[in-house]
């Protein structure tokens, strides 16, 4: 969704789905990624970048933003024309961002920033952010200390968010030089459907093979039958979502 690789391409081919199926942000973790931007502006001109579908961006837009989505995926951007109409939104990534110097108060990514290089990232946002700017960076986790998510995740793959916290918080560089963080446990109410869904909007699925798409489908239906999803039948699928920010230096 933010650098232009393979696997980061490939979610436009399935956007319909990604927005039916990926969860919202709760609004207080965005609110507290944004502190920092109201602190300096009353209405933030504020940047959601890897935007996809414009899941962050709504939120965004609700906390009273002024804002902007840039994806690399022209499909994706469609679909955030339909989904929050009249944002204007720009093909771009991290790392090159179609955007001038100082002119926004925030950039935030939202299941994104494991796709990029940190450091171009890092300095590309630096430039575009005024001094006091703030870089957030937000994920929705499945929440693994339930036995049947850390299941339903070993079908899948755990993903480039989870590998990549598993050496510690997200990676940053100049001008930034502090991470801070918080934390939100929350559930999303799901049945068979939407969880099938949620999978295949996930870019290992996506980029499979028919023969590994098969099998994946093979062992989810196993999962869910073993849960009793049939039907209109629900589970709680159990979220942590962590949320970084930092600042950019005033002088």
């Amino acid at each position: 969704m933010v650098s232009q690789d393979n696997s980061s391409m490939s979610f436009g081919a399935v956007a319909d789905v990604y927005e039916s199926a990926r969860p919202e942000y709760p609004s207080d973790a965005v609110a507290w990624l944004l502190e920092p931007a109201f602190a300096s502006a009353r209405m933030p001109r504020v940047a959601d970048v890897g935007a996809g579908t414009g899941k962050l961006t709504r939120s965004i837009v609700a906390a009273g933003c002024d804002a902007i989505a840039v994806d690399p995926d022209t499909a994706m951007l469609d679909a955030l024309r339909i989904a929050v109409p009249g944002i204007p939104n720009l093909v771009g990534t991290a790392e090159s961002l179609p955007i001038d110097d100082e002119s926004l108060d925030g950039v935030l990514l939202g299941q994104a920033w494991h796709w990029v290089d940190p450091v171009a990232a890092s300095y590309e946002i630096g430039r575009v952010l005024r001094p006091g700017g703030v870089l957030g960076l937000i994920w929705n986790i499945r929440d693994e200390s339930r036995a049947w998510v850390r299941r339903l995740d070993s079908v899948v793959s755990r993903g480039g968010a989870m590998a990549m916290f598993d050496d510690g918080p997200p990676p940053i560089a100049e001008p930034f030089d502090h991470l801070e963080e918080r934390e939100w446990a929350w559930s999303r109410t799901v049945n068979r459907s939407l969880l099938t869904d949620l999978v295949r909007s996930r870019s290992f699925y996506i980029t499979a093979t028919a023969d590994e798409r098969n099998g994946m489908d093979q062992n989810l239906a196993a999962l869910f039958d073993e849960l009793g999803l049939h039907g209109s039948t629900t589970i709680e699928l159990p979220y942590v979502t962590r949320a970084f920010r930092a600042i950019r230096p005033i002088g």
